[in-house]
């Protein structure tokens, strides 16, 4: 299987398999796109997070929504995740200013520290992003209210598991320098 057709069934097409339910295919969209912000996030560049990571989880988003039956395009899932923001609050944007200002404290270095913060974020919007589709596809709405309780225990459960990744990069940086000396 060349790298075109992995991409196409693990990303960009993976509401059409049947070999998996689709919990596990919402599951595999929010690992990948956590892992994927948390590796952007190790970029030193100070502030660029916000500009970058919004818009990958907004392709995310927008996948699971595609998996749960709701067609949504990019930018609709890029207001939609505004949207969100707005109703979680102002948090968001004061985690994204600390993870700045960290990178500009550490001069950089701070980058994998940001990990288990960024894969808490990104958990969080896939956790209701998948919610408020299934919501959607049986004609419901969540209220702001569950979609803040949704949001606080995933960010929480996020953070440990953005934790456990930290501790597994940290350990494999450790092993290639001893390898190599």
């Amino acid at each position: 299987m060349n790298i075109g057709d992995k991409i196409k069934k693990e990303i960009t097409g993976i509401e059409h398999r049947t070999d998996i339910t689709g919990e596990q295919k919402v599951s595999r969209i929010t690992h990948i796109a956590c892992a994927t912000c948390a590796g952007v996030a190790i970029q030193p560049i100070p502030f660029a997070d916000i500009f970058v990571l919004t818009p990958i989880q907004a392709y995310f988003a927008s996948r699971i929504a595609a998996i749960r039956g709701v067609p949504v395009s990019e930018s609709d899932a890029t207001d939609w995740i505004k949207e969100i923001i707005g109703i979680v609050g102002m948090g968001i944007v004061a985690q994204q200013i600390a993870i700045g200002i960290w990178k500009m404290v550490t001069f950089g270095l701070g980058g994998v520290l940001t990990i288990p913060l960024v894969y808490g974020l990104t958990y969080a919007v896939m956790k209701v992003s998948d919610a408020y589709f299934s919501a959607k596809a049986r004609n419901e709405k969540l209220s702001d209210a569950q979609i803040k309780n949704i949001w606080k225990g995933a960010f929480g459960e996020g953070k440990k598991m953005g934790s456990a990744e930290e501790k597994n990069i940290k350990s494999q940086k450790s092993e290639s320098k001893n390898g190599r000396q």
